[in-house]
């Protein structure tokens, strides 16, 4: 499996640690545009999924068990120093299943998993988006393309709600009954202007491996802006 189609670029022979970064509902590895490459020794490696983007024309994954499986094998490599991985909402989820699949294949774990905006897997799945019509993930759609800095046309629009609906599916496909619990720690990131996740659900994180918790200030989307607050806490529960 060629690793190059999964990286914007591929990651620097250079960095001390590396976080990897799942994309959004909906969205391709171009939506951490306004991250930085670096916090200081640290580097930001965004993971382009199939179906999206440059990947358009590939099948998307119908489960996120079935994408760990292959996502570790092209982070394998990669695993030589001290990493992390992080999603946001519905891609806290395939993050925690990947740290899962690492665990069992013996590979390398995380040195911090880090979930933004979603409650634990066996207490999902959950949120607003799960029982949206098309014409309502449509607005969220355009709310995602303004957010991100983007012009919402209509082709655009309806493009990215076909991959929207196809992440929303396979979010409803994952219910585990009972969580593993890692060896490695869990950071866990609520958001205190959140109306989709509100932190005070994601306690149950605890069960899925020793957890901090921390709420951040804003709404949902703040994340996409690379707020301080939140490279911060990459670089204290990463890094130190």
């Amino acid at each position: 499996m060629s690793a190059s189609k999964w990286f914007l670029r591929e990651p620097s022979q250079e960095s001390a640690s590396r976080l990897f970064c799942l994309p959004y509902s909906g969205c391709g590895a171009s939506m951490y545009r306004k991250w930085p490459r670096f916090l200081g020794d640290l580097e930001i490696v965004p993971i382009q999924l199939p179906g999206r983007e440059n990947r358009f024309r590939e099948e998307s994954y119908k489960t996120y068990e079935a994408l760990a499986d292959d996502l570790v094998e092209v982070l394998h490599p990669y695993l030589d120093r001290p990493f992390g991985i992080f999603g946001h909402c519905g891609s806290a989820l395939p993050g925690y299943e990947t740290a899962v699949r690492l665990l069992e294949r013996g590979y390398p774990t995380p040195d911090r998993l880090f979930v933004s905006s979603q409650v634990a897997p066996h207490h999902g799945p959950h949120g607003r988006f799960l029982k949206m019509s098309d014409a309502e993930l449509a607005d969220e759609v355009h709310t995602l393309i303004v957010q991100l800095g983007g012009k919402p046309h209509p082709d655009l629009v309806e493009l990215s709600l076909e991959i929207l609906r196809a992440d929303v599916e396979t979010n409803k496909r994952y219910h585990p009954e009972e969580p593993v619990r890692l060896p490695c720690p869990i950071t866990a990131l609520g958001w205190d202007q959140d109306v989709e996740v509100d932190h005070r659900l994601m306690n149950s994180w605890a069960d899925c491996g020793e957890t901090t918790f921390r709420v951040l200030e804003g709404p949902h989307y703040r994340f996409m802006d690379a707020p301080e607050d939140l490279m911060d806490a990459f670089l204290a529960d990463l890094c130190a």
